[in-house]
């Protein structure tokens, strides 16, 4: 048994209540030290991107500010939808068309033209167990689409996310980066892509030295959506099939002036002078939640 299944294991022990209270904590003083003090400032960019997203609402969380300030100069979002979403509440026969409708509306806020927006409508729950001929077609969708609108940024979600669809469509949208037709054309069109990732789950359900290394969040940037921070909350607000059932702390994590990336290829050590100064005891108790 790994250390992922056994947090998952000792969480379902502990009352939901007390999970948020300690996950809230948690989050908070992960965010003070980013933002802080363990991040470097990320200027804005004009270059085209594209954002991958497991579900109807993680663009929007991770990437809402990002995707306002570049659509309000004119440059070229394209979203992609990895799953239908159906998982949020699978007993109701609608909930995929809700989700679907709740990302057109909150892309709409964000200045994403419904062109530009791609459902792939993948089972919600199944990206990291999808058989090899399927998996092997999702690559390939990704790859297509990659290759077609050549964006000079692309936005997945962290890595080590916390959510196995979050991780899956991390190391899908890698590979389909990485197929030799994708690299010919961005070769052929004199372009480099960046691939930067965003977190949602990261910081509220990864203990700290358990999960997430001190390796990971070193390679964090932040980018001031301070200009754009009321069309992200309005947009956010638009997925009122989902902000309900979500702690509200972790909710309050996004609706700040900043947003947090990581770069994929630079992961720089920090000093050890510069490393925060945690309490190891109360850190310990964090280890009892992953979900």
């Amino acid at each position: 048994m790994n250390t992922k299944q056994i947090l998952q294991k000792v969480q379902k022990l502990v009352p939901p209540t007390l999970l948020y209270q300690v996950q809230e904590i948690h989050a908070s003083i992960i965010y003070w030290w980013i933002l802080g003090r363990g991040s470097k400032p990320l200027a804005f960019s004009q270059k085209s991107a594209m954002v991958f997203s497991p579900h109807q609402d993680d663009e929007t969380f991770g990437c809402g500010g990002m995707i306002a300030l570049k659509r309000e100069h004119g440059i070229r979002v394209v979203v992609v939808f990895l799953t239908d979403g159906q998982g949020s509440n699978a007993t109701d026969p609608q909930i995929v068309e809700i989700r679907k409708k709740e990302a057109l509306e909150a892309l709409k806020i964000l200045g994403v033209e419904p062109a530009e927006i791609h459902f792939l409508e993948k089972p919600d729950g199944t990206l990291k167990d999808l058989p090899a001929t399927q998996r092997q077609q999702t690559i390939e969708q990704l790859a297509e689409l990659i290759k077609f609108y050549k964006p000079e940024e692309v936005y997945v979600p962290h890595r080590k996310d916390c959510h196995k669809d979050h991780e899956a469509t991390y190391e899908l949208v890698k590979e389909a980066i990485s197929d030799d037709k994708t690299r010919s054309v961005y070769a052929q069109a004199g372009i480099e892509v960046e691939v930067l990732q965003y977190h949602i789950w990261l910081l509220w359900r990864a203990p700290l030295f358990i999960m997430l290394k001190l390796k990971d969040i070193a390679t964090a940037y932040r980018l001031s959506i301070e200009s754009v921070q009321d069309k992200k909350n309005r947009a956010i607000r638009s997925y009122y099939s989902q902000i309900g059932g979500l702690p509200r702390g972790f909710v309050k994590r996004f609706l700040g002036p900043d947003e947090i990336f990581f770069k994929v290829e630079e992961y720089h050590s920090l000093p050890a002078t510069k490393l925060p100064v945690l309490n190891l005891g109360v850190l310990g108790v964090l280890a009892v939640f992953l979900r």
